[in-house]
């Protein structure tokens, strides 16, 4: 492979905005990227994953950055570039250049078309793999590499009064680039301030306390509480303005920064609300030379207040209080000894004190040490502890008590001593911070203590086994001596050996010792026979192949010895049996086949079309959905260039009940050989509501038609919407073969509106205990890997027990409440058994909060499901039988589960980061191989990709090769015939203990970090990740790890990416169609929305179920209305970096 080349280091200061495009998660491209920015000498402002054209393109003006470097790999690029460029230059910075990646997603001729209009550089896989990563990165800074202009100042100063953005900036890089020539440029805005008082807060802190979440929710209540409403101002009522100034250390040796304030903050997309990061191009100090200058010109702009943060270095960040009216220092309970409060020159000056994530261990106590050290340096030793400006506060946690406290406190002492006015309005509740816990902390070693009783178990079983050989060893010896004297021996010191060794063993292994042969005799009979559920199930056991061979379904153990016997039926056994390592259940299901049909593409009538398509002749539907970014992130169509273009777009539009109702058109929801799969997380709860609904009026439906009053139901609908001025919603096509019209008379109302109440609610409890399928909701895997959460942590896991108490409540049995997935966690860039560690450790963090929350194990377990993603190392082999193992241990050894709760069920889906825009017909070579790995390991079921998915959404062509990949091997591949070929091989065995035993390892190291929700703070599993998708990509660039028609056996051409044959896109006409029906949706249910709406922020508040909610408001209300409605009651989730 090619050598990479040295980095370009730039005369000049070059400052680069990084992110990823709006509704897009896939982060870890540009995090690279940006990281050799600042290695090469940039400054970087990184934004992180999903962020709109107008976010990017204020922020890149605020900034004065030199240019953008966006990726993007969820479509929609067109129209997002386009409208970023168009931005830049209605607001006059189209010298701001462009530069993108989103690999094979931008096709070569879009990637030309974007030049054309101006973008600066758009990077393709085939540049990746000429240029190299730091070619490109050299390539970018070489192009913003000029000189800053010194003489246009005079024609920013008439912008500055207008308080206008870009002129605001390209005052204070004026000042930063030329510090003796702007003291004249600070002489001409002298009076520009006029008596007007502009307070500063200067806030300060070691790195790590949480400043910059702090700073966003002080700016989220100042916003709120000088809002438009309750504006002062005698110009516009606009609500009063704030300014920040946030500086950031530079590196000594390269001259480059990380300005990475901006990715914590959700409330500064307010236009009363200007923000400039500045590096401190000096080295040990914790402001920027120029900040003075910075001040003054904010000052001149006419702001309301300035809020300036340090870079926060240490123990003496004194020089701030130099700057600032008022100080606020900001600090954590991990501060050391008492003693060192001593050292912290802050601790003098700071008007305000803020102990910062107060949930850390020792807060209180922290509380009390500095609140006397306060009053030691103050001399305020008469003044009550709630006098005291030391507050306790949880940044990271919505609504904290103790950041109103504060923020009151702040506002309070800036109103006092400067005279502004900014008196708060805001009330305080007097309560403390306190943690709302996930998992109470006297739990926190759950992971641990699974790992010490699986081992235990282990342990206990190989001493079983050990006794059991020597029992039989004994038994042996005793029938040989007893065959050489021709009658039974009569040696007393037998006897007494192995009535001890017997004694040793348990009876339930005693047991199980004395069926062995009788189990040997009901797998090789012609029929086994057991009973799910009640149910007799009579299997045969063996098939014939061409040979006339009798091929076992289930081949048994060989085994002779005792001790051999009781390791395999302890660590292995049979297919269906505990610890289920071989399967969770005796056999296969032979009416249906593993595979999953995927689809998911534009409106919902033509991905409806395609499952009909891909379900044409199999016995079961297991349908599969995938879904639009726009819905993924919880957001309804727009005409705003940057959702437009990602609506219907690697996925399908669904952004009411409507449109789900079509989606799943002429499949009966209900049919125990119908289920339906939903890939789906952030507002997985909304999207479940809608088709939990969807299902109930198909049964309504079914009862109308079967009960013959389709007549007197139409008579009803036509008059609901001739009142509104409306037509009924339609199926926007014709229907597709196999479609006969079922969930589509119901469109536009619910069966509740058309039948009694009674009949409703019967169809309604029969629905819900019979509706099969899985939503995704794993909202831990979000935050660790995938970045697709859209409210805070607390409030999703919320939801998520919510739901399942629902389930509980209303009876669910045969529908997953979650998809614990590693799919995602794989395909971020985890090797298999991080993968596996990772997902079984979330799956544990959901049974201790479910737990917590009062439920009973055995009533949510069932309504758990796993996805993993299989590759072609040698560990996804194994991975199923491992994780069934581990967790069907610690179901029932730890948390005393009964045998269903032990059954880990999973899906699987072949490895899309296997699949290369390169030679792309070798994918499906991968991809078979991946299938029967997981076939061999008996997943519960199982999605194959199709070749083309490297380079766009996959075509009938290709999901139909996709789908006979399984169908060959399930059909016509002959060991597939035998239910468990993996049994009884070395090389599994020994694989499956070595992965079981690194998981578990895994686990502890969890356990050190604080539990799960305890490593995420510190974003362990989110290093981790890439730290291994690292290390596969610098093997793969330098062809360590080989991957044929990449790296190595290219062909003559050198194997470039390849251009697909057909590209699929939504078009103008669904995109138009989604936005017409939505508004015609608000229109009709103007009325009601909102009462349901404010219903369920109600429900949020008092601590209601909120799915019990959802279930009402989904019939009403648009996605984009439930979410923004749950956004005021339960907080945003706030990027990490």
């Amino acid at each position: 492979m090619q050598k990479e080349e040295a980095a370009y280091i730039p005369k000049h200061k070059v400052r680069i905005v990084t992110a990823a495009s709006l509704f897009d998660g896939h982060d870890a491209a540009i995090n690279i990227m940006r990281r050799i920015m600042q290695a090469s000498g940039a400054e970087v402002i990184h934004l992180g994953h999903d962020r709109s054209a107008l976010d990017v393109v204020t922020c890149a003006i605020e900034e004065d950055a030199n240019a953008i470097a966006m990726t993007s790999y969820q479509g929609g690029h067109n129209e997002y570039f386009r409208y970023m460029y168009d931005l830049l230059k209605e607001r006059g910075c189209g010298h701001i250049k462009i530069f993108a990646g989103g690999g094979g997603v931008i096709l070569p001729h879009e990637i030309k078309s974007l030049h054309k209009y101006g973008i600066a550089r758009i990077y393709s896989p085939d540049d990746g793999r000429k240029m190299g990563l730091q070619g490109m990165i050299n390539d970018i800074l070489k192009q913003c590499d000029t000189a800053p202009q010194a003489n246009s100042v005079d024609k920013h100063l008439k912008g500055l009064k207008d308080r206008k953005p870009a002129d605001i900036a390209a005052l204070i890089s004026y000042a930063e680039d030329f510090p003796d020539k702007a003291k004249g440029m600070l002489a001409k805005i002298k009076d520009f301030q006029g008596k007007k008082t502009i307070p500063v807060l200067g806030i300060t802190g070691v790195g790590g306390a949480g400043k910059s979440s702090l700073i966003d929710e002080l700016v989220r209540r100042y916003l709120t509480d000088f809002g438009p409403e309750k504006s002062v101002r005698a110009d516009k009522g606009e609500g009063k303005t704030i300014a920040i100034l946030c500086v950031d250390p530079s590196k000594r040796k390269t001259g480059g920064a990380l300005l990475g304030d901006r990715i914590r903050m959700n409330s500064i997309s307010s236009p009363r609300v200007y923000m400039r990061s500045l590096a401190t191009r000096q080295s040990h100090l914790a402001l920027s030379q120029s900040i003075s200058k910075a001040v003054a010109i904010l000052k001149a702009a006419g702001f309301d207040m300035i809020l300036l943060e340090t870079s926060g270095i240490g123990q003496s960040d004194t020089e701030i209080v130099d700057i600032s009216d008022v100080s606020l220092y900001v600090m954590t309970p991990e501060y050391g000894a008492a003693t060192q409060l001593e050292k912290i020159d802050m601790l003098d000056f700071a008007d305000v004190i803020a102990i910062n994530k107060f949930d850390k261990r020792g807060a209180s106590d922290a509380l009390r040490d500095v609140k006397k050290q306060y009053r030691r340096n103050h001399s305020k030793f008469d003044a009550g502890d709630s006098s005291l400006p030391v507050f306790g506060t949880i940044a990271s946690q919505f609504n904290d008590p103790g950041m109103n406290a504060l923020y009151k406190c702040v506002m309070d002492t800036i109103a006092g001593k400067t005279g502004a006015a900014l008196h708060s309005s805001l009330k305080r509740s007097g309560e403390q911070s306190e943690k709302v816990y996930i998992i109470p902390p006297d739990r926190v070693r759950y992971l641990s203590e699974i790992t010490d009783n699986n081992r235990k178990y282990d342990q206990w079983a190989e001493a079983q086994s050990e006794a059991a050989e020597k029992l039989y060893a004994i038994d042996m010896v005793d029938k040989l001596l007893a065959k050489s004297r021709g009658k039974a021996s009569e040696n007393n010191d037998m006897a007494k050996q192995k009535k001890e060794h017997e004694e040793m063993l348990s009876p339930e292994n005693i047991k199980a010792l004395k069926e062995w042969d009788e189990k040997i005799k009901a797998y090789t009979g012609d029929y086994f026979v057991y009973n799910v559920r009640g149910k007799e199930i009579k299997v045969k056991t063996h098939s014939e192949s061409l040979s006339r061979i009798p091929v076992p379904k289930i081949a048994v153990p060989p085994y002779k010895s005792w001790g051999e016997r009781l390791r395999w039926l302890l660590q292995e056994n049979y297919p269906g049996s505990f610890p289920f390592t071989a399967g969770v259940y005796p056999f296969k299901r032979t009416e249906e086949d593993p595979t999953r049909m995927f689809a998911g593409e534009g409106g919902p009538e033509r991905t409806n079309k395609r499952f009909h398509y891909v379900s044409k002749g199999m016995p079961a539907k297991r349908l599969s959905t995938a879904f639009d970014s726009v819905t993924l992130y919880g957001r309804d169509p727009d005409h705003r260039p940057d959702i437009y273009g990602k609506i219907g777009n690697s996925g399908v539009s669904v952004w009411n009940l409507d449109a789900a109702k079509k989606l799943y058109s002429g499949f009966n929801l209900c049919d125990p050989k119908t289920s339906v799969s939903m890939t789906i997380n952030g507002p997985a709860a909304i999207i479940t509501g809608f088709f939990m609904n969807a299902a109930i009026d198909q049964q309504c439906e079914l009862y109308i038609a079967e009960q013959g009053l389709e007549k007197e139901v139409r008579k009803k609908i036509e008059k609901l919407y001739r009142q509104e001025g409306l037509k009924q919603p339609a199926y926007h096509d014709t229907l597709p073969e196999g479609n006969n019209g079922l969930g589509l008379m119901l469109l536009g109302v619910t069966g509740d509106q058309v039948l009694p109440e009674d009949t409703y609610e019967k169809i309604k409890a029969y629905t819900l205990s019979q509706v099969r399928g899985t939503v995704q909701a794993d909202i831990l895997k979000e935050d660790q890997a995938q970045n697709t959460c859209i409210f805070s942590t607390e409030f999703s896991l919320r939801l998520m027990g919510d739901v399942q108490q629902y389930f509980i409540n209303r009876k669910v049995r045969n529908f997953y409440s979650v998809s614990i997935s590693g799919y995602h966690i794989a395909e971020a860039g985890a090797n298999p058994i991080t993968q596996v560690a990772l997902t079984l450790a979330n799956g544990f963090t959901y049974v201790e909060y479910y737990l917590s929350r009062g439920m009973n194990i055995n009533d949510f377990a069932p309504n758990l499901s796993f996805f993993f993603s299989n590759g072609i190392d040698p560990e996804y082999a194994v991975i199923g039988r491992v994780a069934r193992r581990i967790w069907a241990k610690a179901m029932k050894l730890k948390y005393g589960a009964d045998e269903r709760s032990q059954m880990l069920k999973y899906h699987i889906q072949t490895s899309g980061r296997s699949l290369h825009a390169q030679e792309i017909d070798f994918n499906d070579i991968r991809t078979t191989l991946q299938a029967l790995y997981a076939i061999y390991d008996n997943c519960n079921s199982l999605h194959t990709n199709a070749y083309d998915e490297a380079i766009t959404t996959p075509t009938e062509e290709s999901v139909r090769r996709a789908i006979a990949i399984q169908l060959i091997i399930n059909k016509e591949l002959g060991l597939a015939k035998n239910e468990n070929p993996l049994q009884g091989s070395f090389i599994i065995e020994q694989l499956t203990s070595l992965v079981e035993e690194a998981i578990l390892s895994e686990f502890d190291r969890i356990t050190e970090r604080g539990g799960v929700l305890g490593a995420m703070e510190t974003m362990y599993q989110r290093s981790k990740i890439q730290e291994e998708s690292l290390y596969y990509e610098k093997m793969k660039h330098t062809g360590e790890y080989p991957i044929v028609g990449v790296n190595t056996f290219l062909s003559s051409k050198g194997s470039p990416s390849v251009i697909p044959r057909e590209v699929i896109r939504s078009t103008d006409e669904e995109k138009e169609y989604q936005i017409k029906a939505l508004k015609d949706m608000h229109k009709a249910f103007a009325k009601k929305a909102p009462g349901l709406l404010k219903n369920l922020r109600q429900a949020a508040i008092e601590n209601k179920n909120l799915f019990e909610s959802l279930m009402e408001t989904t019939k009403y209300c648009s996605l984009g209305q439930i979410t923004t409605a749950l956004f005021e009651v339960g907080g945003q989730y706030r990027r990490n970096m």
